[in-house]
């Protein structure tokens, strides 16, 4: 069968998303867990050890808090506490750090650095795989031991209030509670009011033994505001108010009940200095543990800095403190400061059931577990406590017990250590078999495109598929069997788990019917190109073009991009591989227009429209360069190409000259906009300056004039119906952002009370709507009457600009300079670059691809999840809706490759009237996003148990895979708008 090469490319990469899918779910794996599933009893603890006898101390030690109070503040720094925020702000809880009896710790958070994730890490003491980050906007019931559910087992009366997630994740467990949506960032005084409205009736009441309260306005703030917003200094206020109120409440109980309570204050997370989190950055794993009780003894004058530990280690310490087991899978080690006042038996007892469950997990999932030294550690502390447990039934109460149980003291904690450590590093195991489906799924699609390039763009964008052969179909059959044993073979041996393995025998049929059809069709391809290789050889006699500049650029900046994904750093600082490829471009664009110019014909490249003159060896010679002409064919010239001065039109010479130095002057001033990657992300830029609220008259001007560009960008293509709208739609724009107080009208005084800005968004929303109902309308009718170019140009452009308005609604206003540029620079290079200088289909889709990456960096991004500006996905919803939101945070983040990509298909569509140039664009993205997936899957692989594997090579896989999916949906869209010439006939 005949494929178009857009419908062919589309497939191919949506075959490709299926194979990154399995691939991340093999890639990013469960963490180590304990073998023993959770029970719903009370398990029975290990006895003290003891020598040469058995200990009469069998059962859990008795609770240590009668009452315990979690206050968990969402995005809380630790320098909001312990720096100068803290003492300004929260001067109550610096007092109880400072003077108080309490402790207080630097909790380091392990990334992703999300809610989900840390709130497992809290209750379980486990470290959760990365892919939580995409499980954390859908949280699954918490089916690992935890201590939320041995406190229910327990018989503990549990109450939560707060972030909904502990609900998703702890269904059933509370005998009372309250859930507050978490992902409705644009809500920072409901969401911790809905909480603290309970709390005057619960502390009053005696019939509760763990408090959870979940605040989640102070990370709200940060998505809206960043750190260093004001709105910062009063949340963390009221946070103090209301911790001041429950440290009260709990001395007022203890004074009744003379028992000890434990309120605890910490933080899930930190915020970078954009305010948004995820990644690894210090301020985002850095969080503040505050441990606050009348059982914790402190001296005059006893100065305590905050000590660092894990995060995980706060498990451990809740399980002993509630007097129940430690939770199985926990890679913790309990805080010791927390029992440092407890009898010396006690202790020891804390410490050994700690130990004991840490090196039970050791067993289970490191063979060589009797090598670790802290197995050898636990094993000799064990011998000595069992010494000492002799000595002290024995009353002997000589210095040499007290010298003994020191000893034993020191050896458990360097076990303890040392066992954490060797767990914590030992977070997963791959599944080394999904991994290996989903690489070659993936090279089986970019082999496929790299053997068919040559053959789509010399065949007039169509391609064989012999599906149908009766070759092909035994073939097939042979690879099916040998792969279906393959399968059956690994999934019967393998000890650990494998997901393909867990799927039902049809979906993994179908994955390996998949794999099977791939190798067929490549195996076609191979077979094709050598039955082809005799006529290829004498055509290759006939003369063929040079290569440009241009095209060695092209060819040369995308390969070097790939083979840089290799290297931490070019990871981290991608943006500058961008920055740098754009900007080379434009000097290399202006070279060609000079020499067009001012030497003429004789050196002109020869890659312009004449498809009559080109030959198959001329486009053999390029897999990635298009040499037929989208545009309307013209009378055959004498010479090989048009000079400028031909082409140019109405064009004058100077603008044309001086269109790659203005597009360079853009890239960079958008530079000097956002800094974004790791090195220079702490820099002071242009965004930082306009966000702060000294500057909000700067901000106001700076955003009006944008729109206002924008506006007479976008409307000259528009009917008159769509110009309308879009100015309304526009202004609707700017109204939005002024009525949650970012922006200020002339006559708006700064005082002004903000709102949520429901309505104005929704406003905006009718009209992008409107513009891409009638863009859609437009592409439709001109698909009826094919030969109406004009409706289908008018129609793309206005979905276009339904994009683009949509675009302006959702960036941050100090980015609309980016969107600005973005339109001028498109405007720029059709009218005065690819119009008078005849590109062909091949160079402007790289061209737009490249401008379409280095734009997604303009705008702040990077390869860190803390740059994605969730906030875009609440744009206009009073409630948290998962498909707008998501669409929405999505639409927010690749606004640049979209809207190039949008302007691609524009104007193939509008400059070409022979048809095929919009497949083969289709093609050649396809191909240029397929690149970079196939090869960094390949490196990902190898470097799996590099050292930033999680902080920086996880992350981009994310972002990669992500990319590939956007790929695959306009990839999509370029072949329902295509026209070939079957469809006109």
């Amino acid at each position: 069968m005949r494929l178009g090469s857009g419908a062919f490319a589309a497939s191919c990469v949506a075959i490709e998303v299926i194979g990154v899918a399995i691939f991340i779910r093999g890639f990013f794996p469960a963490p180590v867990r304990s073998s023993a599933g959770p029970e719903h009893g009370v398990e029975t603890p290990a006895p003290e050890p003891m020598a040469g006898a058995s200990s009469n101390w069998t059962k859990l030690p008795s609770p240590l808090f009668n009452k315990v109070v979690i206050v968990l503040i969402d995005a809380l720094r630790d320098d909001f506490v312990f720096g100068s925020k803290g003492v300004k702000y929260m001067p109550y809880t610096t007092y109880l750090v400072e003077k108080g009896a309490s402790h207080s710790f630097v909790a380091e958070a392990k990334p992703p650095t999300v809610t989900m994730p840390r709130i497992k890490a809290l209750m379980t003491g486990s470290v959760p795989g990365f892919v939580d980050v995409i499980r954390n906007l859908n949280s699954p019931v918490l089916l690992e031991d935890n201590v939320i559910r041995q406190g229910k087992a327990a018989g503990k009366r549990m109450i939560f209030y707060g972030d909904e997630t502990w609900l998703k994740l702890f269904p059933k467990h509370f005998v009372e509670y309250d859930g507050t949506t978490s992902f409705f960032v644009s809500d920072y005084i409901e969401v911790d009011n809905n909480v603290t409205r309970h709390l005057d009736k619960v502390l009053q009441r005696g019939d509760w033994d763990v408090l959870i309260l979940h605040y989640l306005g102070l990370d709200h703030i940060g998505h809206i505001s960043g750190p260093n917003s004001p709105l910062i200094g009063h949340k963390l206020s009221e946070m103090d108010s209301i911790l001041m109120k429950i440290h009260t409440s709990l001395l007022s109980k203890e004074r009744e009940t003379l028992s000890p309570s434990l309120l605890v204050v910490c933080g899930d997370h930190g915020m970078s200095e954009t305010g948004s989190h995820g990644a690894s950055s210090t301020e985002e794993v850095s969080t503040p543990l505050i441990l606050i009780s009348s059982a914790f003894e402190r001296k005059p004058g006893d100065v305590r800095h905050p000590k660092h530990v894990q995060q995980t280690d706060l498990a451990a310490t809740l399980a002993i403190g509630l007097g129940v087991p430690i939770p199985k899978d926990s890679v913790g080690s309990l805080l010791f400061p927390v029992i440092e006042g407890r009898p010396m038996r006690e202790q020891l007892r804390f410490l050994h059931l700690n130990t004991l469950q840490l090196s039970k997990l050791l067993q289970e999932n490191i063979p060589s577990y009797e090598k670790d030294p802290g197995f050898e550690q636990f094993k000799m502390a064990e011998r000595l406590h069992g010494n000492w447990v002799k000595l002290h039934l024995e009353e002997n109460h000589s210095d040499i017990l007290l010298g003994l149980g020191t000893k034993v003291l020191r050896q458990y904690l360097g076990a303890l250590k040392t066992l954490s450590l060797s767990l914590s590093t030992q977070v997963a195991h791959y599944d080394i078999y999904s991994m290996a489906v989903g690489t070659v799924v993936v090279l089986e699609v970019l082999i496929l495109f790299l053997l068919s390039t040559p053959h789509v763009l010399c065949r007039k964008a169509e391609l064989d598929v012999p599906l149908l052969s009766p070759v092909f179909s035994l073939l097939f059959y042979m690879i099916f069997l040998v792969l279906s044993a393959i399968h059956v073979l690994v999934c019967t041996s393998s000890e650990s788990s494998c997901y393909l393995c867990s799927l039902p025998w049809l979906a993994a049929g179908g994955v390996m019917v998949l794999v099977s059809v791939l190798l067929c069709a490549i195996l076609s391809a191979l077979i094709r190109m050598v039955i082809d290789g005799t006529l290829l050889k004498k055509r290759a006699a006939h003369p063929g073009s040079g290569w440009s500049e241009v095209d060695l650029l092209l060819l040369l900046g995308t390969v070097g991009h790939v083979l840089s994904l290799g290297a931490s750093s070019f990871v981290e600082e991608e943006h500058q591989t961008w920055y740098f490829l754009v900007n080379t471009l434009c000097l290399a664009l202006s070279q060609e227009t000079c020499r067009s110019y001012f030497v003429g014909d004789d050196c002109e490249p020869q890659h312009h429209f004449q498809v009559e003159e080109q030959g198959c060896s001329d486009i053999l010679a390029s897999t990635l360069l298009d040499s037929t002409s989208y545009n309307t064919p013209e009378p055959v010239r004498t010479g090989k190409g048009a000079s400028l001065s031909e082409a140019q039109g109405s064009c004058k010479w100077w603008t044309v000259l001086a269109s790659p130095w203005l597009v360079l002057i853009c890239c960079r001033l958008l530079r000097s906009l956002n800094q974004t990657g790791v090195q220079g992300a702490h820099r002071p830029d242009l965004s930082h300056w306009l966000t702060s609220s000294d500057h909000k008259v700067q901000l106001s001007g700076l955003a009006a004039l944008s729109l206002i560009v924008i506006f007479m960008l976008v409307q000259k293509g528009c009917s008159p119906v769509s110009k309308a709208a879009l100015a309304l739609g526009l202004l609707g724009v700017f109204c939005y952002r002024a009525a949650i107080g970012i922006v200020l009208f002339p006559w708006q005084s700064d005082n002004k009370v903000i709102s949520k800005g429901i309505i104005e968004a929704r406003f905006v929303y009718v009209f992008v709507l409107g513009i891409l109902f009638t863009g859609t309308k437009d592409l439709l009718k001109a698909q009826v009457i094919a030969t109406d170019y004009k409706t289908r140009t008018i129609g793309l452009w206005e979905i276009h600009s339904g994009l683009v308005l949509l675009a302006a609604l959702l960036l941050r206003p100090h980015n609309l300079p980016v969107l600005a540029f973005s339109l001028l620079i498109q405007t720029v290079m059709t009218k005065f670059i690819w119009k008078p200088l005849r590109h062909d289909a091949a160079e402007i889709t790289v061209m737009h691809y490249w401008f379409g990456q280095a734009f997604f960096y303009f705008q702040g991004n990077s390869n860190n999840i803390a740059t994605i500006d969730i906030s875009a996905g609440f744009v206009g919803l009073d409630t948290y809706l998962e498909v707008p939101a998501t669409f929405l945070t999505v639409f927010g983040t690749y606004v640049g490759p979209v809207l190039w990509a949008s302007h691609l298909m524009h104007f193939l569509s509008s400059e070409a009237s022979n048809g095929p140039a919009l497949s083969r664009a289709c093609f050649c993205y396809a191909l240029i996003g397929s690149v970079p997936v196939a090869t960094y899957i390949v490196l990902v692989t190898s470097l799996r148990y590099h050292l930033f594997i999680w902080s920086v090579f996880s992350p981009k896989l994310l972002y990669e895979g992500m990319h590939l999916l956007i790929t695959a949906a306009l990839c999509a869209v370029f072949t329902a708008t295509d026209q070939t010439r079957h469809t006109r006939a």
